[in-house]
């Protein structure tokens, strides 16, 4: 009988029936209080039956109890989530676009395209109504962790009474792991120190392998084996972060089940690809050499076609406008058009190469005999494809996060287009390729209230679960009902009670009546949208939304106060081309009536558009784990210390006191902070302490001591005196041993907002990429040959 057809049964009850009573043995038999004992399966974690006390004493007398075991429902199918990062609707070529993907297709071929389901338009938002099951704000994840506020609904503190998917699965009988990114920590939260209760294996996975925060380099990456560091030795292009993370994930798979056989599993597979950088293995972007040399337009329109001859979208679809700004690829000079093409093709090659490495998970599941029934969600994309790059991409994406605009040229990045993806890149391309993948629609990711924010093509495969193949749902879809559609899939009900914690309902719903039904009726009728300040509601058909910002602008597009709202109806306007505001001005007011609804019972109020200023956290108001500390002391060892809970030694003076023991001509750093693409080192050489400032990847100032320390004990401080006026501005560094001044120099422009998202401060090496590349070749090289006893970072008070 196939699973689904199950359902109808003991599958959908709330509770299940043990039967525990045993034939008696000298009347000391241990039987439970009650011979039927009741699971409930609604209350976890689900407590064994109580047994009366025994009373006789000799234990070859007595028939011990059954073992006590929490299984899954017979039958239940093992879960694959698979989120791919920062790509939009129109990217890949099921959904029309001009990136193969054949893993995706044979999935869909075999299983099912969801043309409208939704994400949040943002990274860490995205992963938290996926894994939940509820409003991101619901979760107090209103935008990504490394810019939460003090605010309800955007604090980033994720709440007990709204615990991940996984968590219930994994008390069902469950095991479950997480590969790849995670994303879903408060910043403050991510040290040595923890607390780890948000972690994802206390987040509901036994297992996790991959990087915290918001992105990684994928060649040197900052990773994690549940809460322990992992060191990458490797070099150049040996290693790849999504083949380790695959192979990390089929090696699990493979093991769990052959210690357990009938026990399913929950894989959930987040790639860091293909979000900033966009690294790819030089054989993947040569595949795509000269593809995309006619340029975005003829790119869009070209993929506008293809989504209609797919049926991916109506046929009756008008292609919504290009945004103003983006310059038209006709009008382009030749060497953008250069640039520019060598941007798409790396990240063409970093999506397909991702999606080859997913395929091998598959084939692994499927060589173990598990692909029938293991329920599969691929969706492609955790918001529409990124603009952040800005107008004209970046070769170090540090930049752009540090809102400079000017520091690199189309020329400056000409020179280094061979390099573009490799390991001497952290790069971004134009926001006009982000258009031009979230066909057929108008804006990108973080604007939350167009559908190329939000809009992203989703595959379901489960042979066993149901019967279509190779067809397509146009349900309203959205992410918060990927978590009750597993437990739906799996004949469990939703929890109310989790570790004593009366849980909040979840808001999506299952969506496998339409997987079963292609002419059902939607269920998730009523959905709202909000991302610093672009906002939307969805209900019935009907669209109201505000553009308040635009991604490669600092200043948002009015004031909240000012903002104009617009009304679309997606039943007839699939690509929300049509404003009808003024036509139906009833129809709006009754909606932005119905959004404000929806935001107070979601805490979406107040709205934040502050974008740059909320890296910071004085200024956000969310917790520091430094707090007013203007000074804190580290020792030989103390490495991986994220940006957000170390100092924030940015647009400020500062002074570093190192007490070392020597032996004579030393060598190594000393303590640094971030990377190859921005950071600072203080580090010895032939003896002379050193250190090195790198602005942003583009310009590296170095000062040197004139002498050299002998043997012994010594103490090396570097001073640096800040100009002040402003952000970013220069200074004055002088470096003294044992108190005498022995080098001076000044550092003309420094970083403003942030050093690196996953680069570390790091005390006798410096782990992943080099701030001081021109000096060290790689982690092992930077390690000090001395001792380091002591080292204290020192800031002024800030007023």
């Amino acid at each position: 009988m196939k699973l689904h057809n199950l359902f109808t049964g003991v599958f959908l009850l709330t509770t299940m029936t043990l039967c525990v009573g045993q034939e008696k043995k000298n009347d000391q038999s241990l039987k439970p209080s009650t011979v039927n004992e009741t699971i409930d399966r609604t209350i976890l974690p689900i407590q064994p039956p109580k047994y009366p006390a025994v009373s006789e004493l000799d234990a070859r007398k007595v028939t011990a109890p059954p073992k006590f075991e929490v299984k899954a429902p017979e039958g239940a199918p093992n879960v694959v989530v698979i989120l791919i990062d920062d790509i939009g609707f129109s990217a890949s070529e099921p959904f029309g676009g001009a990136i193969e993907t054949p893993t995706f297709e044979t999935l869909a071929d075999n299983g099912l395209k969801f043309n409208r389901f939704h994400s949040t338009a943002l990274c860490s938002p995205t992963r938290a109504g996926l894994l939940s099951g509820r409003n991101h704000h619901n979760v107090n994840v209103g935008s990504v962790m490394e810019v939460a506020t003090a605010n309800h609904g955007n604090n980033g503190f994720r709440p007990d009474d709204a615990k991940y998917v996984a968590e219930t699965l994994r008390q069902n009988g469950y095991n479950t792991a997480a590969f790849g990114k995670w994303h879903e920590t408060a910043p403050w939260e991510t040290s040595v120190s923890g607390p780890f209760f948000r972690w994802p294996t206390n987040s509901g996975f036994d297992k996790f392998y991959g990087f915290i925060g918001g992105e990684t380099n994928m060649w040197n990456p900052t990773i994690y084996d549940g809460s322990v560091r992992v060191e990458v030795e490797a070099e150049g292009e040996e290693y790849h972060f999504t083949e380790d993370m695959t192979n990390q994930a089929i090696k699990w798979v493979k093991f769990q089940k052959a210690m357990t056989p009938d026990k399913p599993f929950m894989v959930y597979y987040a790639p860091g690809a293909v979000h900033a950088p966009h690294h790819a293995p030089k054989e993947w972007i040569e595949k795509y050499k000269g593809q995309f040399d006619e340029g975005y337009d003829v790119l869009r329109q070209e993929t506008f076609e293809r989504q209609k001859a797919l049926g991916v979208i109506p046929q009756n679809t008008k292609i919504a406008p290009k945004p103003e700004g983006l310059t038209d690829w006709d009008k382009l000079s030749d060497e953008e058009k250069k640039l520019f093409a060598v941007q798409m093709e790396t990240y063409a090659g970093f999506m397909e190469h991702t999606d080859y490495e997913i395929g091998r998970m598959i084939n692994a599941i499927d060589e173990i005999g598990e692909l029938d029934n293991t329920l599969i969600v691929y969706i492609m994309g955790d918001n529409g494809s990124s603009a952040e790059g800005g107008l004209i991409g970046t070769f170090n994406e540090m930049v752009s996060l540090n809102a400079n605009r000017t520091a690199e040229t189309v020329d400056s990045m000409l020179e280094y287009a061979d390099e573009w993806g490799g390991p001497n890149s952290f790069p971004h391309f134009t926001a006009a390729w982000a258009v031009a993948t979230d066909v057929p629609f108008t804006w990108t990711k973080q604007v939350a209230g167009d559908f190329g924010g939000t809009r992203n093509g989703m595959v379901m495969h489960w042979p066993n679960g149901f019967e279509a193949k190779g067809e397509i749902r146009s349900q309203f879809t959205h992410v918060n009902d990927v978590a009750p559609t597993i437990l739906d899939a799996a004949g469990l009900p939703e929890a109310k009670i989790i570790n004593g914690v009366e849980q909040k309902p979840m808001d999506g719903q299952s969506f496998l009546y339409a997987a079963r039904d292609a002419g059902a009726q939607e269920k998730h009728d009523t959905q709202y949208f909000e991302m610093f300040g672009n906002r939307a509601i969805y209900h019935q058909g009907w669209l109201a939304r505000v553009i308040h910002s635009v991604p490669w602008e600092v200043a948002p597009v009015a004031t909240l106060q000012n903002d104009v709202w617009e009304l679309y109806n997606t039943d007839e306007d699939f690509a929300l081309a049509n404003n009808l505001a003024d036509q139906y001005p009833e129809k709006l007011e009754e909606l932005k009536k119905l959004f404000d609804k929806e935001a107070m019972e979601n805490n979406v109020y107040p709205l934040d558009d502050r974008k740059y200023e909320r890296f910071n956290a004085a200024i956000a108001g969310r917790p520091d784990l430094m707090g007013d500390r203007t000074s804190i002391t580290l020792a030989d060892g103390m490495t991986g210390i994220t940006e957000n809970t170390f100092l924030n030694v940015k647009n400020t003076s500062k002074t570093i006191t190192a007490n070392l023991d020597l032996k004579g001509n030393d060598r190594g750093v000393i303590i640094c902070q971030g990377g190859q693409f921005g950071g600072w080192s203080l580090y010895m050489n032939d003896g002379k302490p050193t250190y090195t400032y790198n602005w942003l990847g583009l310009e590296s100032t170095t000062i040197t001591s004139k002498k050299s320390i002998p043997a012994g004990s010594a103490e090396v401080k570097m001073q640096f005196d800040y100009d002040g006026g402003g952000n970013g501005k220069g200074g004055l560094v002088r470096l003294y041993i044992n108190g005498e001044q022995v080098g001076q120099g000044r550092i003309e422009d420094t970083t403003p907002l942030l050093f690196s998202l996953d680069e570390t401060v790091d005390v006798g090496r410096d782990d992943a990429t080099q701030v001081a590349y021109k000096e060290f070749k790689n982690t092992k090289d930077s390690d000090f040959t001395g001792v380091i006893n002591a080292v204290t970072v020192t800031i002024p008070e800030r007023k």
